[in-house]
């Protein structure tokens, strides 16, 4: 049984930083590219990050793009999302997502497994 478990959120104020976590088991972790994708109120579910099977492509979404920082480490099958300087407007529910020989894709499509997410909520 494939699982995601998501760590690492919470309510900071704007200008800080938080550190996500995403602990798979039941997959081979080093085969599978992650992606770190949001939903905020109202709106749709985007991709705001994302890291090849390999770890050697990353793409970011333009908001996000200087402030956060995707890595993995395959030893510890764990995907992490560094946000720094947030701001209100990444307040949101934020997933990790695994995909089989994902190639660091942003389109939710490409990735089969997924996290039930962790609230980060941003005060101005």
């Amino acid at each position: 049984q494939v699982q995601l478990v998501e760590s690492g959120g919470g309510l900071v104020q704007a200008g800080a930083s938080l550190r996500l976590s995403c602990v798979a088991s039941g997959l081979t972790f080093s085969t599978h590219g992650v992606g770190w994708f949001r939903q905020a109120p109202g709106k749709e579910r985007e991709c705001v990050a994302a890291i090849s099977w390999a770890g050697g492509t990353t793409s970011y979404a333009d908001s996000v793009k200087g402030r956060f920082t995707i890595s993995r480490d395959n030893a510890k099958n764990t995907g992490y999302l560094q946000m720094n300087s947030l701001e209100p407007e990444d307040t949101a529910i934020y997933y990790c997502a695994a995909g089989f020989l994902a190639q660091g894709t942003m389109t939710s499509r490409d990735y089969q497994h997924w996290g039930q997410g962790t609230q980060v909520t941003v005060s101005s």
